[in-house]
């Protein structure tokens, strides 16, 4: 009887390790059936209405933008809002972006990035129900998020009802990093959750609008038009590129750990046909080497001309199943152990992109991996018991 229940729960663990070893998905965004595509669900409460839709070159389902899909259904779009990197997607991170008109349809399309990152009550006079559509990945400092949380909240202050069509997250399997610390609150990280937060945009605007994360409290007349067949355990590759340095879905896997670099001297690919899927400098060492050029995006670039030595961290993205989902701060550490003018490694916009001052301090320190990753566990654990009331699909 002993050697029976040994051999049963001999099974048990078997099953449990092989079900830990199986490859993570990787589905096409679309298969998801994204809340653009449940037009059945959205329609009947945007006819007839003045509406403002918040869109950029992700809104699309077959090949079809959301714009077309409401001017061919006869719905009144009198405004587009467009956020970071504009509404054609083309715009490099944290250029200006100046107010239009759309070329196709004659709509007027006001920036939500620059001075104006929140609309203003005199944009929203003429409009009666705002429509969101942006493609997430899934990241704090992904700015589409806090787009998202200025719109609910000047939609609250002027009664104007906000519906968000819900989309995959291609990040949407892990949680990890610290808390966002409140006095580090910027664009690049309005609220208090991790730096992977393991929900999809739709699910992220019911958390902002429950735990009353908009100014004075205010709650905004939210609906999520969720999807019909979403895996959260998958990575999903998107139709288009969400924004101009994220062409593939490898980028995409690879941002929340290469981001990081952005707040130090470390290049992460800007300027050449890999951008956030390789890392380096000119003084590190590694086994690829890449030289940045000028690719008229008006973005500034580190190191334009220069040789780089660093990682092509490609096959990394494709090995995912052999990786547990998490930030990887390995490269980070190696980066900075191995640059002799550490005092010049970090710059001053690494706080706001990890959100806290300790993860910098505790580089610096020469604090090993496991210290830090423990010091994130009490901050996940306090978000995950918040979280776990807006999530609309199974967890994983």
């Amino acid at each position: 009887m002993t050697r029976f229940f040994l051999f049963f729960f001999y099974l048990i663990f078997i099953h449990i390790h092989l079900q830990a070893q199986s490859p993570r998905p990787i589905f096409e965004a679309e298969e998801s059936g994204p809340g653009i595509s449940q037009t059945k669900s959205y329609l009947p409460l945007i006819k007839g209405r003045n509406v403002g839709v918040i869109a950029n070159q992700t809104s699309i389902y077959h090949n079809t933008h959301l714009i077309d899909t409401l001017v061919s259904e006869g719905i009144i779009v009198k405004k587009i809002f467009s956020p970071e990197h504009g509404f054609r997607g083309n715009i490099g991170e944290g250029l200006h972006i100046s107010n239009g008109i759309d070329d196709k349809t004659g709509i007027e399309i006001i920036s939500l990035y620059g001075n104006n990152k929140k609309p203003k009550a005199e944009q929203l006079n003429d409009i009666d129900i705002l429509l969101f559509d942006l493609q997430d990945v899934g990241t704090r400092f992904y700015t589409y998020i806090s787009t998202l949380t200025y719109v609910m909240e000047a939609a609250a202050e002027n009664d104007i009802p906000v519906i968000v069509l819900d989309r995959p997250n291609p990040n949407g399997f892990y949680i990890d990093g610290p808390v966002l610390e409140s006095e580090n609150s910027s664009f690049v990280g309005m609220n208090e959750i991790p730096i992977v937060y393991g929900l999809t945009i739709g699910e992220y605007a019911m958390m902002v609008n429950g735990e009353s994360w908009l100014k004075d409290g205010i709650k905004c007349d939210l609906t999520v038009i969720p999807m019909s067949n979403y895996d959260r355990r998958a990575i999903y590759k998107l139709p288009v590129k969400p924004s101009p340095n994220l062409p593939n879905w490898e980028s995409v896997y690879l941002y929340p750990s290469l981001c990081l670099f952005e707040g130090t001297v470390v290049s992460v690919g800007r300027g050449t046909d890999k951008p956030f899927q390789i890392y380096g400098h000119p003084q590190i060492k590694g086994d690829f080497s890449f030289t940045p050029k000028n690719n008229n995006s008006g973005a500034v670039l580190l190191y334009e001309n220069e040789l780089c030595h660093g990682e092509n961290l490609n096959k990394y993205a494709h090995d995912n199943k052999d990786h547990e989902g998490k930030i990887v701060l390995d490269w980070l550490l190696d980066s900075y152990n191995q640059l002799k003018d550490k005092e010049v490694f970090f710059n001053n916009y690494f706080i706001k992109l990890s959100g806290t001052k300790s993860l910098q301090n505790q580089i610096e320190s020469g604090e090993n991996i496991k210290k830090i990753r423990i010091s994130w566990k009490d901050g996940i654990e306090k978000y995950r018991k918040i979280r776990i009331k807006y999530l609309l699909y199974p967890d994983f």
